[in-house]
């Protein structure tokens, strides 16, 4: 018993110290840099303010996180759309071929995402294999521009995050009571009133869960735009990024920074509150 405490302790404080050194300290040297004054040198001086935080509600940055977030929210309603048949469809077949579709969607991870979005350039630029497939077959006349565009930068993002809607929703109907759906049948109830009243809700938490994983790396991710959206794509991550590398402007890129995570927290905070009512019962009074 003293040995399984022991190894308990252990594992909790290293992981503990960890998440100090490697996560805690460095966003509090952000919070305390989005303080500071920016520094002609590119770093900053130790002169508290709050002029970065008032530069953050500037029109240029409020269109900035308007087109972020219409991208975002863009996204993750596609990726929604897209997942939740494919999900529902590897509950309802063999475990033999469901575990081949779910190691196919798994193995684009085990390659860097960096690399699969330059393998989205060779699809996309003017003479990829998009256009010579539509010249080939004389449905255009000349190559289409489809790089350096926001649909670029829009099929990159669901590309790149749709398996993180795919396995909330494939856990979420994985635990689906189907004699729910059965009884509503014996009932007399049709196709659509049983997804809307009774898969639905009871999916909902995996729903939430989805979201969140989509619409949050979507604010952030700044290689993609920057990839395939060119100078002419500027999101949340790009601003902060060019802050930092670009404009050597640290205060900004760190309030902004603050901003996000603040909005980020805010998100899960409402995913785990959502998914606790649901727990408690509340879904009943749904249903």
């Amino acid at each position: 018993m003293e040995k399984k405490s022991g190894f308990r302790n252990v594992a909790v404080g290293s992981t503990l110290c960890w998440i100090t050194l490697f996560v805690v300290i460095p966003y509090l040297i952000v919070v305390a840099y989005s303080f500071l004054t920016p520094d002609p040198s590119g770093t900053v001086s130790w002169i508290f303010t709050l002029d970065s935080y008032r530069e953050i509600f500037s029109p240029v940055f409020l269109i900035v996180c308007k087109n972020s977030f219409a991208l975002a929210l863009s996204t993750t309603v596609l990726t929604l759309l897209a997942a939740y048949p494919f999900a529902f469809f590897l509950t309802r077949i063999s475990e033999s071929i469901r575990r081949t579709l779910i190691l196919i969607m798994i193995i684009p991870f085990w390659t860097s995402s960096l690399i699969r979005t330059y393998a989205l350039i060779i699809l996309l630029k003017a003479n990829g294999i998009v256009n010579t497939f539509l010249l080939s077959l004389g449905w255009i006349d000349e190559p289409l521009n489809l790089l350096y565009t926001q649909l670029a930068v829009f099929t990159g993002l669901v590309y790149t995050l749709l398996p993180f809607m795919i396995l909330p929703l494939y856990a979420s109907l994985q635990k689906l009571d189907t004699r729910l759906i059965e009884a509503a049948r014996d009932l007399g109830a049709t196709s659509p009133r049983i997804f809307f009243h009774i898969i639905l809700p009871l999916t909902l938490p995996g729903i939430i869960a989805g979201s969140t994983m989509v619409f949050l790396p979507a604010l952030g991710l700044f290689y993609i735009p920057d990839l395939l959206g060119g100078a002419r794509s500027m999101l949340i991550g790009n601003f902060i990024k060019d802050q930092f590398l670009v404009a050597g402007n640290w205060p900004l890129g760190s309030s902004a920074s603050v901003i996000l995570t603040l909005l980020m927290f805010l998100l899960i905070a409402w995913y785990f509150l959502s998914s606790r009512k649901i727990n408690q019962g509340d879904m009943r009074e749904v249903i």
